[in-house]
């Protein structure tokens, strides 16, 4: 890959001025001494089409999607990996020398990486595990959770109907639980993960108890706006390891960032301490 030539890319969503992405794709671009720089690209759904065919005709090496356009944009590609066919949806578009499209999903790389980065021995299969949601973010968690070897996914949702929509073909594995279950659903769980956005800045938050949660599980929140969410200040003072949104973040960056810029990027602690500087 050449590294001599400029190189663009970006964070496609609406809204989206309050994407921590530019912050860390910079940070790694001027670490490695790169040319290039990312942005962020505020698109409104009517919008998005014309949006996404631009990339190419702009010299774009990339860009990733945010919500809400995630499902959309991947019927917008010209290839689409296997792992984001599966998914339904797609966080990472590459543009090809050719100019054509093609359409990744990182999410759920991103999403197991950051609970091995808090514990390295984490297993899929240690006991059930609670998913909260079944929007594109749970898909992504559920289907990533299958391929590390869960066996037993208690899936739980304010409309049951999309908690059956997800679980459609996946029933040896995930199991549907009525919304009005969910705090029993966490008797004898090893894993409870949030992917609704309760409890997100100027969200409500979450509507859970965690009596029933067993101590020794640990307790994840996709939700990195506020770092600690009430989920997770709940779950720290009883004594859980928590897991905030932020790691899957980073992470998913890893595989996007090498693919336009040629270079596999490290995690360190300094990008940490650059994306925390912006909470304060």
């Amino acid at each position: 890959m050449d590294h001599t030539k400029f190189k663009l890319a970006g964070v496609m969503g609406y809204p989206i001025l309050q994407s921590r992405s530019p912050i860390l794709h910079n940070h790694w671009l001027a670490h490695y001494g790169l040319k290039g720089a990312y942005g962020h690209f505020q698109v409104e759904p009517q919008n998005l089409e014309a949006a996404i065919r631009g990339l190419s005709a702009l010299g774009l090496a990339g860009c990733n999607i945010s919500l809400p356009h995630k499902v959309e944009a991947l019927k917008l590609m010209d290839v689409v990996d296997p792992v984001a066919q599966r998914m339904g949806a797609i966080n990472c578009i590459v543009v090809q020398d050719d100019g054509s499209l093609h359409g990744f999903n990182n999410d759920g790389y991103g999403y197991i990486q950051s609970l091995k980065d808090v514990k390295p021995d984490w297993r899929a299969d240690a006991g059930p595990v609670v998913v909260l949601g079944a929007g594109g973010a749970a898909r992504a968690v559920v289907l990533s959770l299958i391929d590390e070897g869960a066996r037993e996914i208690r899936l739980t949702n304010r409309s049951i109907d999309k908690a059956q929509a997800l679980a459609a073909g996946l029933e040896a594995v995930v199991k549907v639980v009525p919304w009005a279950e969910r705090n029993a659903a966490m008797d004898g769980a090893a894993l409870l993960v949030n992917t609704t956005n309760q409890g997100m800045y100027g969200q409500p938050p979450l509507d859970i108890r965690l009596d029933a949660l067993p101590l020794s599980a640990m307790v994840s929140d996709l939700i990195y706006i506020p770092l600690e969410t009430p989920l997770l200040e709940a779950a720290r003072l009883r004594g859980h390891q928590t897991v905030n949104g932020l790691g899957m973040l980073l992470n998913q960056a890893v595989p996007a960032f090498e693919a336009w810029f040629g270079v596999k990027p490290e995690i360190t602690g300094e990008l940490r301490q650059a994306i925390l500087a912006t909470f304060q």
